[in-house]
């Protein structure tokens, strides 16, 4: 019997090879991340040129840098996610939502930027981003509350509304006049810490590690304490006192957490989440400056000079590898297109 014979059957067909299934770019709201974080580094060299003399244009460089970086990311994701009706969606997604939040908790450093060129323009600034940022993270909540999920989905970017919105609101208000709203504010973040915090210790140390793309946000869990620290200093005029001394010890024990974490964030895959690192070190960094501001040891002055070095070489770091990966298109989430 040949091959050719009809009584032979005939070999499967080769397997068709499927088309590959066209893809586009999703913008996710952690993009806002950037933005906050370039705020995080202007606020540092702000602190620093105030307590040493140091040039004040890497301040205003960055403060110019966040701005115009939240106008573009804010036009761009609305754009993306308005075209395809997802904005409420994302709002009320278990991973993403907690990050909407950053659209408005930039805008409130932001102003209190601007109030040291034009008072009445910065306070609106402060106004409209406060009112933001207590809105939605009381949206946020209340839709927690009302549609409960498993532990697992929980991850340290809850602390993003009303946390760092309540603890940053804080700062910002009392630096533009306003110290009883800020006192108001203070209460509102640190409270929102405590139960917050609570949650997510018990998430992180009872249930499987977080998602690789979603480990860097475990540097946010060095952020309460230092944020605390710098809203209350500028509540109390710049003093030490035993508010931030006693924050002052959570935040050394916070940051000696994070060494332990290294391996963790070296398994994560690049992307916006890495700038989870940007804000959280750059508050911890300026509550150092101000602590080698206050208690003045020898060669305090070199030493505002080395934070602020790795601060900003860190972040050259950051920036250079976001960079590479826009340009290897790896950068944004993608979806198939339809």
């Amino acid at each position: 019997m040949t091959a050719t014979d009809p009584l032979t059957p005939a070999p499967p067909p080769a397997p068709a090879v499927a088309p590959p299934v066209p893809t586009r770019v999703r913008l996710t709201p952690n993009l806002f991340g950037t933005s906050f974080g370039l705020a995080g580094l202007a606020a540092t060299w702000t602190a620093a040129a105030a307590a040493t003399g140091l040039p004040t244009w890497p301040a205003t460089t960055s403060w110019v840098a966040a701005a115009l970086v939240h106008v573009v990311v804010a036009v761009a994701y609305l754009t993306d996610a308005l075209r395809h009706r997802r904005l409420a969606s994302d709002v009320a997604d278990p991973t993403l939502g907690p990050f909407t939040a950053l659209g408005f908790v930039p805008v409130v450093l932001l102003g209190a930027w601007l109030f040291g060129y034009q008072r009445g323009a910065g306070q609106v600034v402060v106004v409209v981003g406060v009112a933001g940022t207590v809105l939605l993270g009381a949206h946020l909540t209340g839709g927690w509350i009302t549609s409960p999920g498993p532990l697992q989905r929980w991850h340290p970017g809850y602390f993003l509304p009303s946390v760092a919105g309540g603890l940053v609101a804080a700062q910002s208000l009392a630096k533009v006049g306003w110290h009883d709203a800020g006192l108001v504010a203070f209460g509102y973040g640190a409270v929102s810490w405590l139960v917050l915090g609570s949650i997510l210790l018990v998430r992180l140390m009872t249930q499987p590690t977080l998602p690789a793309p979603l480990l860097p946000t475990m540097a946010i869990e060095v952020a309460p304490a230092v944020v605390a620290s710098n809203a209350w200093f500028t509540l109390n005029g710049g003093r030490s006192d035993t508010v931030v001394v006693l924050l002052a010890g959570y935040a050394v024990f916070m940051a000696l957490v994070q060494v332990r974490l290294v391996p963790l964030y070296l398994r994560s895959t690049f992307g916006p989440g890495f700038w989870s690192f940007s804000f959280s070190y750059a508050a911890l960094a300026t509550t150092a400056v101000t602590w080698l501001h206050l208690t003045a040891p020898a060669g305090w002055t070199a030493w505002v000079v080395a934070v602020l070095t790795v601060l900003t070489l860190g972040y050259a770091a950051l920036v250079a590898r976001t960079v590479l990966a826009l340009a290897r298109g790896t950068y944004f989430a993608r979806v198939a297109a339809g």
